[in-house]
């Protein structure tokens, strides 16, 4: 049977009408990548691989494991009218995990979708400014800024907020306005995501920070929000400033 034919026997939970082939309305069916897993549990030749295959995918395309296990239950319904036996969901979630850890481990500073530095990385600059390792020439709150970038009030053509769609949408709009920020920013300054729906940047309060914000604003879409927000006197201040941006 291809890929995932094996040599051993068949066990005990797999299909008793197991060897038939998966029917095309059935195969019409099934959940994206979920099509060898069904293939297998028509075969019956050992669908643990194919679970693997399809967990291991799955975490790459960055699906949570309640995704994943609802995808599974739904295969193994729609060929065996049953639900997916214990094995089979052990693989498909051990494989979505270390995939997973596999990519939490390889993370740099930057988000990989929009391309922005973390808000950790944000944090971590704020506090080398405040520790005095940015050579600023006096407190940071007279010395420097936060310009934020809004997208909260954003209309999502791609579907309610939650779906795929709309959370991928969002993040193609704040990867464009983190190439907004770049343009006008174009120096050292540090420019990371804040949330799901702001970019922050780490200005300085220069004489130009008020025109670099009007130019921000034209470079925008329409829907989304320009403003400077001012740093307070102390780092610990600074952390629950940021977390305060985050939650909107």
């Amino acid at each position: 049977m291809g890929f995932f034919a094996t040599k051993t026997r068949r066990t005990a939970t797999e299909d008793p009408e197991a060897g038939q082939k998966l029917q095309d309305p059935v195969r019409a069916r099934l959940p994206d990548r979920f099509e060898a897993v069904g293939e297998a549990l028509a075969s019956g030749s050992g669908s643990h691989r194919a679970c693997e295959v399809a967990g291991r995918g799955l975490a790459q395309d960055g699906v949570s494991l309640d995704e994943v296990l609802i995808g599974l239950g739904e295969t193994c319904r729609a060929v065996t009218g049953r639900e997916p036996d214990f094995g089979d969901i052990r693989a498909a979630s051990r494989a979505w995990s270390e995939a997973t850890l596999a990519y939490l481990h390889q993370l740099s500073c930057e988000d990989p979708l929009t391309g922005l530095a973390s808000l950790a990385h944000i944090r971590s600059r704020l506090s080398e400014l405040y520790r005095g390792q940015l050579g600023g020439a006096g407190p940071p709150d007279e010395t420097h800024a936060l310009v934020v970038l809004d997208l909260s009030r954003a209309h999502l053509p791609g579907g309610p907020d939650g779906t795929f769609n709309a959370t991928f949408d969002r993040a193609l709009r704040l990867a464009r306005l983190g190439e907004s920020a770049r343009t006008v920013f174009a120096g050292s300054e540090p420019i990371g995501r804040s949330g799901a729906d702001r970019v922050i940047v780490v200005a300085e309060r220069s004489r130009q920070l008020g025109r670099q914000v009007a130019l921000v604003r034209t470079l925008v879409e329409p829907s989304a929000r320009v403003w400077i927000e001012g740093l307070p006197s102390s780092d610990d201040s600074a952390a629950l400033l940021l977390d305060e941006l985050c939650r909107h």
